[in-house]
């Protein structure tokens, strides 16, 4: 008799990869039609006095205030050439990025009828990794000499926590992060609960739109520390709830817990084992079990306010 409720897992589990599997069938089948314009490599090829020509291709790149000399000295600026042969050693044709973000682009047609494919440009921007994207509904801009790979030699002086995401493979989680950032609705964020309900959606919705990423490249976390955050999820849950941390309105909990940074902040021995952004991948886990346990779409969860979403999660870590 015990052996029933785990078969009935069994069942439920594989009916539930069987409707995942028949899911993505579909939106495999969905038509984009995608455009990727390489700026970056019309600019590395094109000479002084073509500029007007590229500026013609390329309009909305060129600003009137900025002077054709200004141009023309980047064009012959050591550094960027060595990036554009950075970039083009990298990325190559862009095929590999290219696929990722039409399944990307795919899962945003099925989710929301009115979204409309806008042209995506690649350029340079001199390693400004706080600059890495732009996106507006008719034109997304990809900075892709931030994506170059961890260890690449242009990253020796950014943070190694930062530089390990500078990687081709993270464009589309950035991207998917940009486009959740426009869907999705809280009141001002005032505790450290509604931080990590808001990166929760966050995270949920990459769940949806780009499936075909690993939870470690959704979050950002090698696999090493994604294990950290599964096997220490209980701990790290208790420790919010028994320091009182989930309804506190100090504005250094969002700092210890969901911003970028080497490791967080519980002021224990075992801190510098921890990956950072802990409080993220709890608001995850909540948001996930929120969408588990209730009858509600994906666009209704992204509107629907962070305490609601945690008194109805019934979320309790694995022990």
């Amino acid at each position: 008799m015990k052996r029933i409720p785990v078969l009935c897992l069994i069942l439920i589990s594989f009916f539930s990869c069987k409707n995942e599997d028949a899911l993505e069938n579909e939106i495999s089948k969905i038509e984009t039609n995608i455009v990727i314009e390489r700026f970056d490599r019309a600019f590395a090829t094109t000479k002084s006095d073509e500029l007007g020509t590229l500026k013609k291709a390329f309009p909305f790149l060129f600003s009137k205030r900025t002077p054709d000399s200004i141009w023309i000295n980047r064009m012959n600026d050591t550094i960027q050439k060595e990036l554009h042969q950075a970039t083009h050693d990298t990325f190559g044709d862009f095929k590999t990025v290219s696929n990722e973000i039409e399944a990307l682009f795919q899962h945003l047609k099925y989710y929301d009828k009115a979204f409309s494919e806008p042209k995506v440009v690649t350029l340079t921007n001199f390693v400004k990794y706080r600059e890495k994207l732009i996106v507006t509904d008719t034109i997304v801009l990809i900075a892709i000499d931030n994506y170059l790979g961890s260890n690449h030699e242009f990253y020796s002086g950014i943070p190694k926590y930062l530089a390990e995401n500078m990687r081709p493979s993270q464009i589309v989680v950035d991207l998917a992060k940009a486009y959740s950032e426009k869907q999705i609705f809280q009141s001002q964020k005032r505790t450290l609960l509604d931080e990590m309900v808001f990166f929760g959606k966050q995270l949920y919705f990459k769940d949806k739109m780009i499936p075909f990423k690993t939870d470690a490249e959704k979050i950002g976390y090698r696999p090493d520390q994604l294990e950290f955050a599964k096997l220490n999820e209980n701990v790290i849950w208790t420790e919010f709830v028994e320091k009182e941390m989930l309804y506190n309105t100090d504005s250094s909990l969002p700092a210890r817990f969901i911003a970028d940074a080497p490791f967080s902040k519980f002021y224990l021995e075992l801190d510098s084992q921890t990956p950072g952004r802990l409080g993220q991948y709890i608001g995850w886990q909540i948001v996930r079990a929120y969408m588990k346990n209730n009858d509600v779409s994906l666009q209704q969860m992204l509107q629907t306010d962070a305490a609601e979403i945690f008194n109805k999660s019934n979320y309790k870590p694995p022990k």
